[in-house]
């Protein structure tokens, strides 16, 4: 008897172990973390993002205070990494342009995506919108974007910033120009992935049983493309910043008293010889970014593929 006790309660730890149920934020989460790039990426950026919104706090001095007598100077314990030609402190525009950079990049993907997935849905869930939706994708994507940019900019960048001011009409602009001309890579991706879903037995029974159009794909089709579309706005992010960078690089971006990390390139240009600090600090940030973001973006396509999860 005391046998049989014994070895019933062995099997019962083996009964719990069974009856756990893993949760999908759970399995996501785990196969996130053996991608050791995205892990290392998500820490990167995490602290990147926590550096330029608390580190003007913390690095007090003012960026956009003007010294002449300590223009261009090296790097020194009191300017880490050095100042540009009118003495201001290079750390501390580097954190504050951090702000905007990041802010234009996370702005415009949210636009950029809600766009895209938006043109995406109704092209693969209606039929009749499918073809004039896709032809408009066609004719965005065969647009040459950059010359795109600087026509846009050039024509509507005075208008705005006499209505909103120059940093936030240079922002809400640029942010609507790179938003407007990233969303047709997610529209192609959700329009295959709803094509697939609405064939699908769950979707067919939801129909059957005489759910409304907007339930379905509010319900049951919106929630399974989440997947593609969370790569993509990981992905979107760094595109993001890459045009703010180029565009600002160009000096077609915010204004020269408004510091963001490609206007720091932009200024430094001619500075280079002298000062390669100014070109070399705000160049590693954007690419470290970049870098970041992409590693996530691979990292969440792997922990959202179901095939991967279930060997885990």
């Amino acid at each position: 008897m005391a046998a049989l006790q014994n070895e019933f309660e062995l099997e019962v730890p083996e009964l719990e172990e069974l009856g756990k149920h893993r949760s999908l934020r759970e399995d996501v989460w785990r196969q996130f973390k053996r991608h050791k790039g995205a892990v290392v990426g998500l820490t990167l950026l995490i602290f990147i993002v926590l550096a330029t919104i608390f580190g003007p706090m913390i690095w007090s001095i003012d960026p956009f205070l003007i010294e002449t007598a300590n223009g261009s100077a090296g790097p020194t314990l009191s300017h880490p990494l050095g100042t540009d030609n009118l003495g201001r402190d290079v750390l501390a525009r580097l954190l504050v342009g951090g702000r905007v950079s990041l802010s234009v990049g996370f702005a415009a993907m949210i636009f950029g995506l809600i766009l895209g997935t938006g043109v995406g849905v109704l092209a693969g869930f209606f039929r009749w919108m499918d073809g004039p939706l896709m032809r408009l994708t066609d004719l965005f994507l065969a647009l040459p974007l950059l010359p795109l940019l600087l026509v846009v900019i050039l024509l509507f960048r005075d208008s705005l910033k006499e209505r909103f001011g120059p940093e936030l009409g240079i922002f809400l602009l640029v942010v609507f120009i790179i938003g407007a001309t990233s969303w047709m890579q997610t529209a192609r991706v959700v329009r295959g992935e709803v094509l697939s879903i609405k064939q699908q037995e769950f979707v067919l029974a939801a129909r059957s049983i005489g759910s409304r159009k907007r339930n379905v794909l509010l319900r049951h089709i919106l929630p399974n493309v989440l997947s593609p579309v969370m790569v993509s706005a990981a992905l979107g992010v760094a595109t993001a910043i890459i045009t703010e960078s180029a565009l600002s690089f160009l000096g077609l971006g915010f204004p020269a008293a408004f510091p963001t990390w490609g206007r720091l390139l932009f200024d430094a240009n001619n500075y280079i010889q002298i000062s390669p600090i100014r070109v070399i600090a705000p160049g590693v940030m954007i690419s470290v970014t970049v870098m970041c973001v992409n590693f996530i973006g691979d990292g969440m396509r792997d922990a959202l593929d179901p095939k991967l999860r279930s060997k885990g």
